[in-house]
């Protein structure tokens, strides 16, 4: 589709209708429908494709100038127009809204069928965008020839009937397409109920529900994970094209190797850009990483989760930097220490002593923060990816579990003192040591704190 924006000021009312008399200052084109979708994929870096119909006409063209960055195999069907809406706003606000379009002729889904079979070799994943209009008429098909490839396959669907959607991977309704299939549910659990019963009925691995204001939530197939999500707290502007970047930062974080949990956490912070902005708009990678970082509720992991996460972090071509502490009052230079590991690589993975460890180490009385409270504060910092706890007295066990590029200790140790270091070195990487900070120790934090008689003795 394509989106048209009118934009003027609108400071009278007609003399021969009560409407307002727009005065048109300027006229902007974008991508709309199934397009906004990969125009989304595309600002994020990700490769993408888009396949679908248009008209025959100059609207396909204004469509194709707006698209310059994202691959382009419609099929033009001859005689018919590209379907447009266009809007009229003042002062930022809709005032009206005009859709040109017409019904599509059943077999102009067999030409774009056969578009899409060719791109499907070096696919990595397919996106099924259904908004009613007739190109997804043939959608049992278009997920049979996926599968085929042993390509996921995700799904924006609409109507009521959701066996059409049968085998898909991941279908994304809103609360509203939902319900209108599973009925309405009266408490989180039946909805959840549902949605489970749906992905078994339906043979999908998962259904993404976008819940507005109240978020999201995935419901994995039975034995699977149930995620929920709270909506990014952010002013509300246009939810216009919202579900389209929702589903774009979804699947392109599961072509990039994360997995549901972790990709419902991009799309959720990418939804909270979105309906910030104007119209039909797309998020970039950019304005994500410097909105929310990494959710801090997901920087922690238990071993074997951050095995996953290494292996697609690795799959991405990422360096890997580790380090080590107790970290019990955090200070500047922690910070300082973790900023400048952080910076030597892609991803960066902390680990911290448990409670037990850090009172064999540190003393009686140690930790003056437990495990959890010291994690927060962790979880907070930007440079930190992924925590981690163990148990024993040093981390040797896990620096050879997590096989880091690069491992990395305060300037209080010598490389060869750094637990782990021949392994590291073993495993073709390197061991660096980082200069103290002058006038930073929690020793010397709480030695003042007890001088001047301020805070706990």
């Amino acid at each position: 589709m394509l989106d048209r924006y009118v934009f003027g000021s609108a400071g009278r009312i007609s003399p021969e209708a009560p409407v307002p008399v727009v005065r048109v200052d300027r006229v902007e084109e974008r991508p709309g429908g199934a397009a906004n979708v990969a125009a989304n994929i595309s600002s994020l870096g990700v490769q993408v494709t888009l396949v679908g119909i248009t008209g025959d006409d100059g609207q396909a063209g204004f469509l194709e100038s707006a698209l310059a960055d994202v691959c382009y195999r419609c099929y033009r069907l001859p005689g018919a127009s590209t379907i447009t809406k266009l809007r009229v706003l003042s002062q930022n606000q809709q005032l009206l809204r005009l859709d040109y379009e017409e019904e599509f002729p059943a077999n102009a889904a067999d030409r774009m069928l056969e578009i899409y079979a060719e791109q499907l070799r070096g696919a990595t994943l397919v996106v099924l965008s259904d908004y009613a209009k007739g190109s997804l008429a043939r959608v049992e098909t278009l997920i049979g020839l996926a599968r085929e490839h042993g390509l996921p396959v995700i799904i924006d669907p609409k109507g009521a009937d959701f066996t059409r959607y049968r085998n898909a991977s991941v279908l994304t309704p809103n609360y509203r397409e939902f319900e209108s299939v599973a009925g309405e549910s009266l408490s989180e659990d039946e909805v959840c109920a549902k949605a489970r019963s749906l992905c078994d009925e339906l043979s999908l691995d998962a259904v993404l529900i976008t819940r507005g204001d109240r978020g999201m939530t995935l419901v994995e197939g039975a034995g699977g994970e149930i995620v929920n999500l709270p909506a990014e707290a952010h002013e509300v502007f246009d939810v216009t094209g919202a579900g389209d970047t929702v589903i774009a930062m979804f699947a392109s974080a599961l072509a990039s190797g994360y997995g549901y949990r972790e990709a419902i956490g991009f799309a959720n912070a990418a939804a909270g850009i979105a309906v910030e902005k104007l119209g039909a708009a797309t998020v970039s990678a950019a304005e994500l990483n410097a909105r929310s970082g990494r959710p801090a509720a997901q920087k922690r992991l238990q071993p074997e989760e951050l095995l996953g996460a290494l292996e697609r972090s690795r799959r991405r071509g990422e360096k890997i930097v580790m380090t080590n502490g107790c970290f019990d009052l955090l200070h500047a230079g922690h910070v300082e220490c973790l900023e400048q590991a952080r910076a030597l690589g892609d991803r960066l993975v902390v680990a911290v002593n448990d409670d037990a460890s850090v009172r064999r180490l540190k003393g009686a009385g140690r930790p003056l923060q437990d495990l959890d409270k010291r994690l927060k504060v962790l979880a907070g910092l930007e440079a930190v990816d992924w925590l981690v706890v163990f148990p024993e007295d040093t981390p040797e066990r896990l620096v050879q579990l997590v096989n880091p590029d690069l491992l990395v200790k305060g300037g209080d140790y010598a490389p060869e003192q750094v637990a782990g270091a021949g392994h590291v070195r073993q495993q073709g990487g390197d061991v660096i040591t980082l200069p103290l900070v002058d006038g930073c120790s929690t020793s010397g934090i709480v030695d003042a704190i007890r001088k001047t008689g301020r805070g706990p003795a």
